[in-house]
């Protein structure tokens, strides 16, 4: 797209909708804007892209999803099989989750931990899946040195035990990582804590782990994007697709401008994925909303109140997790869980509770304004582990899904490997969970299959969130 058309793009967006439902609509929009959040708020302007697609085309790979997995996979096809993807995006590069998360890179993929690695697939397994989550760790710290502009804050990452009674868990966790993987991990007091990382004040101790590192999302994204046009990727925005149809390594994509064919096709599309878009990844999710806000920038004597010695990605032990950190600027972001249903997301009490956990967390920081909120999807798998994979070895058909709120980092060697399988590489890595099978759908929910019927899975999440929210706070 030439510079005199970008503007006229960007002057023609459609309004940002804060009520899109993955289980609602068929696809997340058309040209839409970005949600407001800090990260678009402070990227600057998007990098020139290749405007919408226009006419049918040719090619020889489409990814559909423009956020961290597709456009890394994008930039590995080019830079290491010569392969130059085309890039489908329903609404603007990184528009879904890679806009509106925490910007938290851990050395993690998925919600089990590595104790839960080994109790579900024994020890050698799990040995070897930590090798390959390591190494993921390892290619987004090489992409975020490669592209300092993405504000890198490492050092590790502190999980705060927010209740007494989650000490013995967090030791546990602690003695299995240094024991049986062999990481540097460290328990801390609530006094360690507060000494020499933060006053914050429900902090009944913490693990410390050596790897984290803090990022700005949309930044980073926007470095993927400058990098894989420079190798020939094309990226057309505005573009949602509407339909997959095909087989034998020839498939249709349809989307408003034109069709798509193509020889492969990745779907990179994370917790906006719908259950329209393929045959393969209905219901293979469930998409649930996380809230995020960030503060004004603190005054030196509000930093002296919270207590904050450090920028390191923190979580805290709850299972509706509150996550924050000090961003370079001063500001403090912090999020965790938010609205059941898309509709529902705009109403006020789901910042309230955002507001509540910071209030409790720092009490000085009360009167401190809130500068951005909003909320956005996770794709979150039934058991709770991402799959990068190849459903059927017979179809040129890839997906790439189920991080579960732990995407930022992970999503760089998702996208590595997700290129490997496009260019039929065969790794032994391959055997792993993670890799050699499609994501689950529990036989509990096999009367709600239908496309139609899926939202009322929310029935479920509605009592497992008063659940959670029992034993995380009272019992």
């Amino acid at each position: 797209m030439n510079a005199s058309a970008e503007p006229l793009l960007r002057s023609t967006l459609n309004p940002y909708d804060p009520r899109y439902d993955p289980l609602v609509h068929p696809t997340p929009g058309h040209g839409n804007a970005y949600a407001p959040t800090y990260w678009v708020g402070t990227a600057g302007a998007p990098p020139a892209d290749d405007g919408p697609v226009r006419c049918d085309i040719d090619v020889d790979v489409a990814i559909v999803g423009s956020g961290f997995t597709g456009l890394s996979a994008a930039l590995f096809l080019a830079r290491e099989h010569g392969i130059r993807a085309t890039v489908l995006e329903a609404n603007q590069t990184a528009w879904g989750c890679t806009s509106r998360n925490g910007g938290q890179g851990q050395n993690a993929s998925g919600r089990l931990y590595r104790s839960q690695w080994i109790a579900r697939w024994g020890r050698d397994t799990a040995l070897r899946l930590d090798r390959e989550i390591r190494e993921g760790f390892e290619t987004f710290k090489s992409l975020v040195a490669e592209f300092p502009e993405c504000e890198p804050q490492p050092g590790g990452h502190l999980y705060i035990a927010h209740r007494q009674k989650k000490m013995a868990f967090l030791r546990n966790e602690a003695q299995v990582m240094k024991e049986v993987f062999g990481y540097d991990t460290r328990m801390l007091s609530r006094e360690q804590v507060h000494e020499q990382y933060v006053r914050d004040a429900e902090a009944c101790g913490a693990l410390h782990e050596p790897d984290g590192i803090g990022v700005h999302p949309l930044k980073l994204a926007f470095a993927y994007q400058r990098a894989a046009r420079a190798l020939g990727v094309r990226i057309h925005t505005a573009s949602p697709v509407l339909g997959c149809e095909g087989s034998d390594g020839s498939y249709r994509l349809r989307t408003p401008g034109g069709i798509v064919r193509a020889r492969a096709v990745a779907f990179a599309t994370g917790g906006y994925t719908s259950n329209a878009l393929h045959q393969r990844l209905r219901n293979k999710i469930l998409p649930i909303l996380s809230n995020s806000m960030v503060t004004r920038a603190l005054t030196d004597d509000e930093i002296a109140a919270t207590g904050f010695r450090t920028h390191e990605v923190i979580t805290d032990t709850r299972t509706l997790r509150f996550y924050y950190r000090l961003l370079p600027d001063r500001r403090v972001q912090i999020g965790s869980r938010s609205a059941i249903t898309g509709a529902d997301a705009p109403n006020p009490k789901h910042l309230k509770l955002l507001l509540g956990g910071l209030h409790r967390k720092f009490p000085a920081l009360r009167e401190v304004g809130i500068d951005y909120s909003w909320w956005g999807w996770v794709d979150v798998s039934h058991d709770m582990m991402p799959r990068i994979t190849q459903p059927d070895p017979s179809q040129q058909v890839f997906y790439a899904l189920g991080y579960g709120g732990n995407g930022v980092s992970f999503s760089a060697h998702a996208g590595r490997r997700l290129a490997q399988r496009v260019a039929g590489k065969a790794l032994p890595v391959l055997d792993l969970p993670i890799y050699d099978s499609e994501l689950e759908y529990p036989n509990a929910f096999n009367l709600v299959r239908s496309p139609l019927l899926a939202p009322m899975r929310r029935m479920g999440q509605r009592f497992l969130y008063r659940w959670y929210y029992l034993r995380d706070e009272m019992l």
